[in-house]
């Protein structure tokens, strides 16, 4: 009996410390339906050794309890909300972290409890702000997306089966900037636009002499410089000897057939490879004599039959104004080629295939000017070492359009011109302060006046009106 006794008291006792345990590590609520099959059966005691593993009680025996029986495992204790938001609202570097944590993304899982049975539904729930107000944008909804570059590209008319080019995207808003810069800009005032081949010949010469000074230009400006360029023109217009006694010198086709190879190399001698560019000037001058009636040739195609002289040259020499002043096709030089690929527009490798990608899209009406755009845009602010390129005073930089500037010195130009903005609107209203103080001062003098010359003229005039009255 007192072995009974003993063991009954052990087993209370385990029981309640379990039950102590179970409430508060897990806070299932326990139904009636849930404890329906623990109710005592007599029949089930007399043969629980047969039929113990049917109604899940393996380790149940006579005088044990219902937690025995509880196979369920113990899940953790989740964190509670209250307590997460004490501890972000206490610190403020969490509480940007607590409002995303508190935007809901998933379904909620609701428990009921229907004819004695819990079920499980889900509820669709709008995201919420930490004060719980609705109507709350998480920050992936409301964060921009990025701009989509596209280049070139050829699209087909699914009802005609035409094939059109499509222009990049954006081209036209870059273009206007550049335009923009190279005017008033931190473009303008490039080399180009003062020593470029284009202005290189005499305007007092014949057409005829200023068409050849033109292609003689184009042929030095190869891997040459503008400045040491126009130094090499400069010298073939006064130091070239004429081709016979009483002929006027400097740069025209009899000079140049007549002067000696040493002598015109030393002349151009600051020009790159010097020597070759000796060599096919010569050439090119018997060709021009002997071929094209002593004109430069009149298309493009006739133009680069001459030796050194290839599209690039052909093309602008073409469209010059003191060449032909004829537009078939862009020139496309080393800085036009690069810069439309840094931005994207093509996806190019020689200069004759970025010509062949521009001509495709671009209207017609920018092919003679986007070479001096790029040309000069490319020698003042986007140079062809990276380290060079200001793009943090360039538009296309600074708004996001350049998909080949460099971060760092966008966003430093960015803080600058913030800080510049700041500055000259305190000057603006400085000035409009000043402005106004300015005008009270003259209005106060202006009526100090007025009152002056009313109380004198009420002086003289009053007895005259007290008569009028007396009358």
């Amino acid at each position: 009996m007192r072995t009974l006794r003993s063991a009954s008291r052990e087993t209370a006792t385990k029981t309640s410390q379990f039950f102590d345990a179970t409430n508060a590590t897990n806070a299932r609520r326990a139904t009636r339906s849930s404890l329906a099959r623990f109710a005592y059966n007599p029949s089930s005691i007399a043969d629980a050794d047969d039929s113990s593993s049917k109604a899940g009680l393996e380790d149940v025996t006579l005088g044990s309890d219902i937690e025995d029986a509880v196979t369920t495992k113990v899940s953790r204790k989740r964190k509670r909300t209250a307590t997460s938001s004490q501890s972000s609202s206490s610190d403020p570097s969490r509480q940007a972290e607590g409002r995303r944590a508190t935007t809901r993304t998933a379904p909620a899982m609701v428990k009921t409890e229907e004819d004695g049975e819990e079920t499980q539904a889900q509820i669709e729930t709008e995201p919420t702000s930490p004060d719980g107000s609705q109507n709350f944008e998480p920050a992936s909804a409301t964060k921009p997306r990025g701009r989509v570059r596209k280049p070139a590209r050829k699209t087909v008319d699914p009802a005609t089966g035409a094939v059109k080019v499509e222009p990049p995207t954006n081209w036209e808003e870059m273009y206007n900037l550049v335009k923009e810069m190279r005017i008033s800009g931190p473009a303008a005032n490039a080399a180009v636009d003062t020593m470029g081949c284009e202005r290189l010949a005499r305007a007092d010469a014949s057409p005829r002499d200023r068409r050849f000074q033109t292609l003689v230009a184009l042929m030095l400006s190869s891997q040459t410089k503008d400045t040491v360029n126009a130094e090499a023109m400069a010298r073939l217009h006064n130091e070239l000897p004429p081709h016979k006694p009483g002929a006027p010198p400097g740069l025209n086709l009899e000079n140049m057939l007549a002067v000696d190879p040493k002598l015109l190399n030393e002349l151009i001698g600051k020009v790159g490879f010097h020597n070759l560019k000796t060599k096919y000037l010569k050439q090119t001058a018997e060709i021009l004599r002997d071929k094209f009636g002593g004109d430069i040739p009149p298309t493009v195609e006739t133009l680069c039959s001459l030796p050194g002289v290839g599209p690039k040259m052909a093309h602008l020499c073409m469209s010059a104004t003191y060449g032909w002043n004829k537009v078939e096709g862009i020139g496309v030089d080393v800085h036009v080629h690069r810069i439309t690929n840094l931005w994207g527009w093509n996806e190019t490798k020689t200069p004759e295939d970025t010509r062949k990608a521009l001509e495709s899209w671009l209207p017609r009406d920018k092919w003679k000017e986007i070479n001096w755009l790029l040309v000069g845009f490319g020698q003042t602010v986007c140079g062809p070492v990276k380290g060079s390129r200001r793009c943090g005073e360039c538009e296309l930089g600074l708004r996001g359009l350049c998909k080949s500037a460099e971060r760092g010195k966008v966003n430093e130009g960015r803080k600058r011109r913030e800080m510049e903005g700041k500055v000259k609107d305190e000057k603006e209203v400085r000035m409009e302060v000043d402005k106004k103080e300015e005008d009270v001062e003259v209005k106060e003098e202006v009526t100090e006046e007025v009152v002056k010359k009313n109380g004198a003229k009420g002086r003289t005039r009053s007895p005259r009106r007290i008569k009028t009255e007396g009358e």
